[in-house]
């Protein structure tokens, strides 16, 4: 939706320029202390026309939630001081009541009626005030961010007087003086609303408020520690609660949009000695720098920028990703006021222009206000790469971008943001770097190798590699490509051309998988010809960039260079630790195992078994890979993925890992997920089968369970109804007969070859048995371990129904799901709760819990020899 608006600009009283029909521009002078001020403009009568979308009434501020994530924080490290740090509050409240009585008690009782009158007065006050000036979306606010806090400190009273410690309640309430057993609030019902209210307003651009409300709050509540009616952690607690929920109401309905629009640019134009007579919203710069064409009366056509405070803030998080992530030298600090954003853009365009680059012009800066400023940049009319044919980038267009980025470097400029959108090709011929807000400048080496590396991806995304490399080549020579070549990584490259990445390498396979497909149903190539087509294809584009520069000059450095300070793989192992410590804290409780009834003969067997289920994983994946593995290894990465169900669901987090293991074994991506693929197709069915068979058996034995047979009709109606509805329903029909035919293709042909080899098919149906039978004997042991027994059979049935059923619910292995599901299946069978409860967890903690320290072992040290 845009919209059209005339603006006459009329000579208001005392000179201060007005805008009618649309309400108060935002300041472009500055007027009283802390008040928002007019621009001054003389009459002449004539219209601004800007067409402009309408902007969002509000915005959502990253800075609100981050106030509100640190509020919420003190509040927790408030309450855990108060929980363990009891003899120093107590020391505290014992001196605070010493010395309160050294204070004339007409003193505290005349600041108590003065503070309680004012803490009341003053907001209402300034509510006034902002009612006649015509913000009352602001005060609405506060009152909202006032009636949250209020109904937040009742729960807080209440949790804290029914269901905190004692040392909670102690260090937050005490004794009134009086001597009556009645303890004070934790939380001034009215001191956190006030104090919700005046930060949800907006006080921090009003000094003189600001001073005055916070003065009446502090008097207030030092009235009330003085005469015994709160404690200092009990005030902490009012002003995090009430700072942190203003900041979350703010944050959640978003704050009033004071980002400047058109019509405040036009004027902001005049003001610096620009004649606009009409503008255009222009697409937005990268980082959501908002832009306008302007037509002037008499002058050339003008590209204006306005930075503001909500575009900075626009993309925080992940510009603090990429900030931890990522070493200081290759990621440019973020401007920490709009001034030094003005500044540093406003450099980098002279810098450039000076250099010789082709690159727009800049020639105005001004600020729009107190929260926004504008850069005035000579028109340039073309289009940008991304809106370019294939055929229209031709090596003079290409030859061009490289000469400008050529001129840069040798004034040591980095551009840093080369991609499609910062390329402007003028005249079909001539290429124009724009978008140099997020360059820099006295960039060193590093920088400079990485807008190469980004130029060479850009170009070779759209026309291929060969071509890419050549250009480059031709106008940097080739040593300067090479020197680019540990850095063609995805982490240094842009976010955009990293999802471009991933996205033609998917489109690659997906379109040489369809082909082979095609080709080996017609007899035109071989299985194993259409394997290395795929596997040709599905070569990333990175590498093939490496290989045509390789090809120029063998001996450039092979080794990527180090760009990451914190791995994904790093965040990963301290995620799933911490998961690790939260589950076993929150889900294992040592009543819970009934020590002291639990027979540890049985307990050791249901452990060997426990550790046999990795021999057994390890025979399973060895036997479907025609390829030799060392078996030691293998098992490693059995138990290394004991650590990696901690983040991921059991399933999923497998096969990720056996994939990624055999590939770093030497095997093919193709085959390696095909042999993965070969052993889950191969455990299904062994599962199906083998639950057919226990089942069976209970059936036909003397005290089988009728719990049982009633759990194996169920979970066979169960998959039963599932396949109705993947029939039924045409896209998850598509999608599952989409993933099996790529799945069989794969598949059955490894699953032939692997005929070829019996010893093979029976080291991997022999290790899906043996994996069953040995999860089964664990849990068998552990039911026996607490004096109950049952058939064999019958523990199998129930080991194969509630682990299907608990798996099937995505949580990191299965954590809640599996162990809900074996004590229902236990307990239907006739396990008295009690017993199935222990039995179950013991199960768990043998299988789950207990090697997660030797999985996160085997996890890093494989990690560190490449075999993960």
């Amino acid at each position: 939706m845009t919209r059209t608006v005339e603006v006459d600009v009329d000579e208001g009283p005392c000179g201060s320029a007005t805008a009618s029909p649309v309400p108060p521009p935002l300041s472009l002078a500055k007027g009283t202390e802390g008040e928002e001020g007019v621009a001054e403009e003389p009459p002449d009568g004539d219209n601004l026309a800007v067409d402009e979308p309408l902007l969002a009434a509000r915005a959502h501020r990253p800075s609100d939630l981050l106030r509100f994530l640190a509020g919420l924080s003190g509040i927790v490290a408030l309450f855990l001081v108060a929980r363990f740090a009891v003899s120093t509050t107590s020391g505290l409240e014992a001196d605070i009541t010493v010395n309160a009585g050294r204070i004339p008690g007409w003193l505290t009782t005349v600041a108590g009626l003065v503070s309680s009158f004012a803490v009341l007065a003053v907001p209402l006050s300034f509510a006034v005030e902002r009612l006649i000036k015509r913000d009352g979306l602001r005060v609405a606010d506060g009152v909202l961010a006032a009636v949250l806090a209020y109904g937040t400190s009742l729960g807080v009273d209440w949790w804290v007087a029914a269901g905190a410690p004692v040392t909670v309640q102690e260090s937050l309430t005490q004794l009134t003086l009086s001597g009556t057993q009645v303890i004070t609030d934790p939380v001034h019902g009215y001191l956190a609303p006030v104090i919700a209210y005046m930060t949800a307003v907006g006080m921090s651009s009003r000094p003189r408020w600001r001073v005055t409300l916070w003065s009446v709050v502090l008097v207030s509540g030092l009235t009330e520690l003085i005469s015994g009616y709160t404690t200092v952690l009990a005030l902490l607690l009012t002003v995090l609660i009430g700072w942190s929920v203003a900041y979350a109401t703010l944050y959640a309905i978003g704050s009033p949009n004071i980002r400047p629009t058109g019509q405040h640019l036009m004027i902001g134009l005049r003001k610096v000695g620009f004649a606009p007579a009409r503008a255009h919203r222009a697409p937005d710069a990268p980082g959501g720098t908002r832009r306008y064409y302007v037509e002037q009366h008499s002058g050339p056509p003008l590209d204006v920028h306005i930075i503001d405070r909500e575009q900075q803030a626009s993309g925080f998080f992940y510009r603090a990703w990429r900030r931890l992530r990522l070493r200081s030298v290759a990621v440019r600090r973020s401007p920490q006021s709009l001034r030094q954003a003005l500044e540093q853009e406003a450099l980098i365009a002279y810098a450039a222009t000076a250099s010789g680059a082709r690159a727009p012009q800049l020639v105005a800066t001004s600020e729009l206000g107190p929260d926004a400023a504008i850069l005035v940049y000579e028109k340039l009319t073309g289009r940008p790469l991304d809106e370019l044919g294939d055929q229209e980038i031709t090596d003079q267009v290409m030859a061009s971008f490289w000469e400008a980025v050529d001129a840069l470097h040798e004034r040591r400029i980095a551009h840093r943001r080369l991609t499609g959108e910062s390329l402007l090709v003028v005249d079909d011929r001539t290429g124009y770097l724009v978008n140099l807000s997020g360059g820099d400048i006295a960039a060193g080496d590093l920088t400079l190798r990485i807008d190469v590396a980004q130029l060479l991806t850009t170009f070779a995304l759209r026309i291929g590699p060969e071509r890419a490399v050549a250009v480059a080549n031709a106008v940097l020579g080739a040593d300067r490509v090479a020197a680019a070549l540990p850095l063609l990584q995805p982490v240094g490259l842009s976010r955009s051309t990293r999802v471009d990445l991933a996205k033609l390498n998917k489109e690659r396979r997906a379109a040489a998988q369809a082909t082979a497909v095609e080709q080996v149903a017609s007899g035109e190539r071989t299985q194993q010809q259409a394997e290395e087509d795929i596997a040709v294809a599905s070569e990333d584009l990175l590498s093939r960039i490496r290989g045509q520069i390789l090809q120029v000059v063998p001996e450039a450095p092979l080794a990527p260079e180090k760009l990451e300070r914190l791995k994904p793989k790093t965040v990963i192992t301290v995620v799933a630790l911490a998961f690790a410590a939260y589950f076993a804290l929150t889900t294992i409780k040592p009543e819970q195992f009934n020590l002291d009834r639990m027979n540890w003969g049985w307990a050791s067997a249901a452990l060997t078994a426990a550790a046999f289920t990795y021999v057994a994983a390890s025979m399973s994946l060895t036997g479907f890979v025609p390829e030799r593995l060392p078996f030691k290894r293998t098992v490693a990465a059995q138990v290394a993925g004991s650590f990696v169900k901690l983040v991921a669901p059991a399933a999923i987090g497998g096969i990720a890992l056996n994939t990624r293991y055999l590939q770093k074994s030497g095997i093919r991506s193709g085959p390696a997920v095909a042999s993965v693929g070969a052993s889950q197709l191969a455990g299904l069915g062994g599962h199906l089968l083998l639950l057919f068979v226990f089942g069976l058996v209970t059936g036909t034995q003397k005290k089988g369970g009728e719990g049982t047979d009633k759990a194996v009709i169920i979970a066979i109606l169960t998959a039963a109804v599932l396949a109705l509805v993947v029939a039924a329903v045409a896209p998850l029909r598509r999608f599952v007969v989409t993933r099996v035919r790529s799945l069989f293709f794969g598949v059955v042909p490894r699953m032939l070859d692997l005929m070829q080899t019996p010893t093979k098919l029976l080291t991997g149906f022999g290790g899906i048995l043996l994996l069953t039978l040995s999860f089964t004997a664990c849990l068998d042991a552990s039911i026996r371990a607490f004096g109950y027994s049952m058939s064999f059979s019958a523990v199998a049935v129930v080991f194969l129904t509630a682990n299907a059923a608990g798996s099937a619910i995505p949580t990191p292995g299965g954590i809640g799901a599996v162990e809900f599901a074996t004590i229902g299946a236990l307990t239907l069978s006739g396990v008295p709760a009690p017993i199935a409860t222990s039995a179950v967890f013991l199960y768990r903690a043998l299988t789950f819990w207990l090697p997660v320290i030797p999985g996160w072992l085997c996890y890093n040290v494989l990690q560190r020899r490449d075999a993960l």
